[in-house]
Formats: C-alpha cells, structure tokens, sequence
C-alpha cells in the first residue's frame, strides 16, 4: 500500500512558479514537468494537476476556480442541511396537526 504525501502550499506555489519559468529550457509543458516533478519530491502527474489547476485559478484555462468549486460545496452544503430542516418541519407540522384533530374528535 502507497501512503501519499501532503505538499505545503508553499511547496505547491514554488513547484508551479518553476514550471512556469522555465518552460522555454524544455521543448514542452510535459517535459518541463516531467524534469522538475523528482526535484519537488512528486510523481509528473501530481505536478501537471497543480499546473492545470494554477491555470484555471488564474482564467489562462476554461474551468471552474478554486474559490468556485468552494462556494459550491458550501452552497450544496448548505442545501442539505435546508432540505433537512424542512421535512424535519414538515413531520412535526404533519405531527401537531393530527394531534389537533385527535385532540377536536375527543367527546
């Protein structure tokens, strides 16, 4: 079993900034990536995720942001929890409502 590796912010930041400046040294993105990714200590992919991701934060890439997949979990987040309220509502409407009528049909 492989134990995957937590990078810092930071680390994330440095590792993308030299991508980035040094794509003119390598005849591609991929192999820019490929070359720096073993001095950062990851896998190429992990560094071309970062990459991308770098992109569509700052619009050089279509997708959605960081700060919008955020807000939409929150929101959906938020949904739920909504949605729970109500029908947790609903029952004790539905609850106080018969024992109204129980309450009216007692001699």
């Amino acid at each position: 079993m492989t134990k995957s590796k937590s990078y810092s912010p930071e680390v994330r930041e440095r590792a993308v900034r030299m991508v980035l400046e040094n794509l003119k040294d390598y005849p591609s993105e991929w192999a820019a990536i490929e070359s720096i990714a073993p001095k950062i200590g990851c896998v190429p992919q992990t560094l071309h995720g970062w990459v991308r991701k770098h992109q569509t934060d700052n619009g050089q890439r279509p997708g959605q942001t960081t700060d919008e997949r955020e807000r939409l979990k929150a929101l959906e987040r938020e949904n739920r929890e909504l949605r729970k309220a109500n029908e947790i509502l609903r029952l004790a409407s539905a609850y106080f409502a018969q024992a109204e009528l129980d309450r009216r049909n007692k001699p």
